[in-house]
């Protein structure tokens, strides 16, 4: 327990020196709104195909950016090394961390549905499902930007390495097109993505629809990629953290 009370302890630093911070918190929601705000007036029809994958998408640049800027800028200030020599285990460090980061992500992603819902009408037919897609989706990738932040130095190097994943799945995803108008070739790719199955539990919850037969198959792919990430986080944080 008090293992668990370090980590929540990490979490609340970093949330108070991070994420709390205006910049961040109208950054979050704001450039996703004005995206779906643009998609929405050019064919009000059809903003709710793409919302869910907007929220998504939110998730994803905005876990991933923001649990590795932290890393990244600690190590820079020499404050991460601190940590890593503190009485805490990997699994601390690493759980207080993308509670933080998870917080961040959830948050916004939250503030952007609920302006949705009153402002457009966007309805939520599950809520549950759609509360464990954005669960599911933010502990993924906080843990994917944490393992990228400790295999780099720089902010951009971290940045550079995401990127190069990043766009490589956001167009395959789920997020402006459906899986079912993808190109064969491409639905393989598409179902090696965790972002995939977020995207689809999100649909869930908003539109009550899925590309998958059952909603069990994304909820425990999700829960699969969430336990990979797990997983890489912490190899990569026993074997690079301290370099």
């Amino acid at each position: 327990m008090s293992q668990l009370r370090r980590a929540l302890a990490i979490s609340y630093k970093d949330t108070e020196s991070y994420y709390s911070k205006p910049p961040l918190v109208t950054w979050g929601i704001l450039f996703p709104a004005v995206l779906l705000l643009s998609v929405y007036v050019k064919d009000p029809s059809t903003y709710l195909a793409i919302a869910p994958g907007i929220i998504g998408m939110t998730l994803l640049f905005g876990n991933t950016s923001m649990a590795a800027i932290v890393v990244t800028f600690e190590k820079r200030a020499g404050t991460f090394q601190r940590l890593l020599l503190a009485p805490l285990s990997t699994r601390t460090i690493i759980l207080g961390k993308a509670l933080s980061a998870s917080a961040y992500g959830i948050a916004t992603a939250l503030a952007l549905s609920l302006g949705l819902k009153l402002a457009l009408g966007m309805p939520i037919v599950d809520p549950l499902i759609f509360l464990a897609g954005l669960i599911l989706g933010a502990g993924c990738f906080s843990l994917l930007g944490l393992t990228a932040a400790v295999m780099v130095r720089e902010v951009f190097e971290a940045m550079t390495l995401m990127n190069f994943f990043r766009f490589q799945i956001l167009f395959i995803s789920g997020v402006f097109m459906p899986l079912a108008q993808l190109p064969a070739w491409l639905k393989p790719l598409a179902l090696a993505s965790p972002l995939t199955y977020v995207v689809d539990l999100l649909h869930l919850g908003v539109t009550g629809r899925s590309e998958f037969v059952s909603p069990v198959i994304p909820l425990l792919a999700s829960l699969l990629f969430l336990l990979a990430s797990w997983l890489l986080a912490e190899a990569m944080f026993r074997s690079r953290a301290s370099r």
